[in-house]
């Protein structure tokens, strides 16, 4: 990117929320990789680099986590501030105050909000109802932290990401609808294998079709996985039954039998193809052991450069 590029999306970045990736640009998104991957260094070589010195990011936590928690806390310290730990039980939220009026309070002390939730209108009603930025740390719809530092690790991995092939097989969750627009802004071939029933968000998979007839990527929905992961360059997958849906715990693994990311189904993908899994894994389940903890397995890579790209969106918005 040339430097006035550069400099242009910079300024258009700050006081943004980060909600999807729906919501930024190709360029955009690329930018913040590229942020991410100079922070990612600066820190590799003990760089002190502290854009948000002094400022405050509150973290509400509806839903546990390992890794959202853990990366937002150490990057928010690595840039400088503060990060405040909320569950729900913390908060008046969990007791019956509207989301508007915790946004407006919250904003007279905090720089930044982080919210791990279920429902996805939860973070949009914040966000309106903030003066701060608001980041998405995962909903039921959409996971754009996580993806972003996929594409982040694929691209150090490959050296690009415009003309690579991502099959994602498994349940059409908040972590494939993510997947797809990012791939499908970004110029990437993308096919989907879920069974009958599973499938990703029509309306998601239609804006994935849009963008990708705009980038020179594709999107693709299939049933067989062995047709979805032919000649792919990576390979994605997630849990069965992700947090909120473990009551139908018993019924997926009836239904996803047949999609398990073993040895067998990646011999049709790409020979030197990079395995990818969110975590946390269910090993024997939606992947067997010999492939995530096999050669071409980057499942911490991708855990640790959540703490990289997490740190470019604070320093983007919130610096």
């Amino acid at each position: 990117m040339s430097d006035t590029l550069t400099q242009d999306l910079a300024a258009s970045l700050k006081g943004r929320d980060f909600i999807g990736l729906v919501d930024y640009t190709a360029d955009e998104i690329r930018y913040l990789i590229d942020l991410a991957i100079e922070l990612k260094r600066k820190q590799k070589a003990g760089e002190v680099y502290q854009p948000l010195k002094g400022k405050t990011l509150g973290m509400i936590f509806e839903k546990s986590s390992t890794r959202t928690r853990v990366s937002f806390e150490v990057g928010m310290y690595q840039l400088g501030g503060y990060a405040l730990f909320l569950s729900k039980n913390d908060l008046q939220l969990g007791r019956g105050e509207t989301v508007w009026d915790t946004a407006q309070t919250m904003s007279r002390y905090l720089d930044g909000i982080m919210i791990r939730t279920y429902a996805h209108r939860t973070v949009i009603e914040l966000a309106r109802g903030a003066t701060i930025p608001v980041i998405n740390g995962l909903t039921d719809l959409s996971h754009p932290c996580q993806a972003l530092a996929d594409y982040q690790t694929i691209y150090e991995k490959k050296g690009r990401l415009s003309g690579l092939k991502i099959a994602y097989i498994g349940d059409g969750n908040n972590m494939v609808h993510s997947l797809m627009v990012g791939a499908s802004k970004l110029g990437l071939h993308m096919a989907v294998a879920s069974p009958e029933g599973y499938d990703p968000d029509p309306e998601i998979a239609q804006i994935a079709r849009e963008n990708a007839a705009q980038s020179g990527g594709s999107f693709q929905l299939y049933r067989d996985p062995k047709e979805a992961i032919a000649d792919a360059d990576i390979v994605y997958t997630d849990v069965w039954a992700s947090m909120g849906f473990e009551a139908e715990q018993k019924e997926r693994e009836i239904a996803f039998r047949n999609y398990q990311v073993n040895e067998e189904l990646v011999r049709y993908a790409k020979s030197d193809y990079l395995f990818m899994h969110c975590l946390p894994a269910h090993r024997g389940e939606e992947v067997s052991e010999g492939v995530i903890d096999g050669p071409n397995s980057i499942v911490f890579d991708q855990a640790e450069n959540r703490l990289h790209a997490q740190k470019a969106v604070m320093a983007a918005i919130m610096g």
